[in-house]
């Protein structure tokens, strides 16, 4: 699938209803979206046939994008049922499978499998979009690589939003295991 491809088939999903900011929903936009799955896709190796996982799914667009671009096992994990519930509608509307799951991220809930199956499968890779004033992943001890300087339109959702939209600077980041050095 070609980026505008991907980009147009990711137009009509659906928002949140009510976004919390205590949880900082903001949808991610079909351009950004597109353009972060395809260069995983694309450039990295990191999508077709792999297992993907889409913590704090929101809405799901990550999720469905990665699925159109044949990721082989889709999972989207949020602490909100309102916005699991309406990724799952998206997901179905777009005829993808993804598994659901509803948990905290930063709880150790996900790690209750440790010892029930055979193998545990993770992938060499990890992306994120971070603002880019707050750079602080040299203290985490992980090789990393900013793929792209993006920016993050954030429209008009919340009572305290002033402008009808914001253009907020981020950082698209790749992480993967520090290799030891010898």
């Amino acid at each position: 699938m070609r980026l505008k491809e991907l980009e147009s088939s990711l137009q009509n999903l659906s928002g949140f209803d009510e976004p919390k900011i205590t949880l900082e929903q903001y949808c991610t936009t079909p351009h950004l979206a597109a353009r972060m799955l395809y260069t995983a896709h694309s450039v990295y190796d990191d999508i077709e046939s792999k297992v993907v996982a889409d913590f704090g799914c929101g809405c799901g667009i990550l999720s469905i994008a990665s699925n159109l671009l044949e990721s082989e096992f889709n999972m989207a994990l949020d602490i909100d049922l309102s916005a699991l519930q309406t990724a799952q509608k998206n997901c179905s509307n777009y005829e993808v499978e993804v598994d659901f799951i509803l948990t905290d991220i930063k709880s150790n809930s996900l790690f209750k499998w440790k010892n029930k199956v055979d193998t545990i499968i993770a992938t060499t890779s990890v992306y994120s979009l971070h603002k880019s004033s707050t750079r602080e992943a040299k203290e985490w001890n992980v090789d990393y690589e900013i793929i792209a300087e993006m920016k993050f339109d954030v429209p008009m959702m919340y009572k305290f939003h002033k402008k009808k939209s914001v253009d907020i600077e981020v950082d698209f980041f790749r992480f993967s295991k520090k290799e030891s050095r010898n």
